[in-house]
Order: C-alpha cells, then structure tokens, then sequence
C-alpha cells in the first residue's frame, strides 16, 4: 500500500513540477517513477514512517491546535518583554512523552520548540529536557494536552489512548 502510495505521489509531483505532457516526457516521467520506487524499495525506505498518508488528517487536524498554541504563547512572552521589569523564571524540566515513533518524538520536540518560551535541549528515550521561561508554566502537567495530540497526528497506530 505504502508504494501504491509513493508511486501515486512521485507521477503527481514529477507532473506538477514538469508541465509536459508529450508522449516522450510522459515516457521520461515513467521511467524516472518507477526507478525511484526501484531504488527506495532497494534501500528499505519504504515503511510506515516514510510513508505519511496513514497519518494526513490526523496532521491536518493538530496544525491548527498548534498555531493556537503558538499564538497564545506569544502574547505571554511579547507581555514579557514590553514589561518594565524581567519577571520571567526560566526552568529546566524533564518531560515524558507517550509518543512510539521517531516521527511522532521529533513531532512534539519541535511542537515544543516552535511554542514561543520554550525550547526542546534533548531527547532521551521518553524523555525530553525542556526549557521554558516561566516555570509555572513549565511543569510536565502542562505538555500532556500536546503529547497526546502530537501522539494522535505522527502516529496513530502507536498512539496511547
């Protein structure tokens, strides 16, 4: 299913990004789709992870929840700094994740990350050491809603419900 997938996806970027539909390109273009399935099946690329049609929706349904995220973030740290006085207290915390896939870990490293106040240092196992710049917000409880929605998104399957 996957190479149905990649095959689908390589003819519509190959014509999208070429314009020509002549007989000889449209040859060209067969020929150039199905030596890239050849060479990803030869090199194992083909899989779940490299492969994110499973996973469309469940993205198209957490980028807006994030942007809200990122938009509310950024009214806390703009209100910092138009403060006369630095009142921030940054914070170093260990957060654990129930995201399976290497995709759905870096998902919610860089949802993290992209949060105005915020920045993902590490990633160990299930763990994540992050810096924020208030510590009561700052506090594990406070990624649970993420985690779980980045869980949803980068990897249904391997999601915790």
């Amino acid at each position: 299913m996957y190479l149905v997938g990649i095959l689908l996806a390589a003819a519509a970027f190959w014509m999208a990004n070429s314009g020509h539909y002549k007989p000889l390109m449209l040859g060209f273009a067969a020929v150039s789709v199905v030596l890239t399935l050849i060479l990803s099946l030869r090199f194992k690329i083909v899989d779940r992870e490299g492969s994110p049609y499973a996973r469309l929706l469940g993205f198209l349904a957490y980028v807006p929840w994030l942007a809200w995220e990122v938009l509310k973030a950024n009214w806390v740290v703009i209100r910092a700094c138009l403060r006369a006085d630095l009142d921030i207290s940054p914070a170093l915390v260990k957060v654990r994740t129930t995201c399976k896939s290497d995709l759905a870990k870096v998902t919610f490293a860089n949802s993290i990350t992209l949060t105005p106040g915020t920045v993902t240092v590490e990633i160990q196992g299930d763990k994540m050491l992050v810096h924020g710049l208030y510590e009561a917000n700052t506090v594990p409880e406070s990624f649970i809603s993420m985690d779980a929605r980045c869980a949803r998104a980068a990897d249904p399957r391997g999601a915790a419900s």
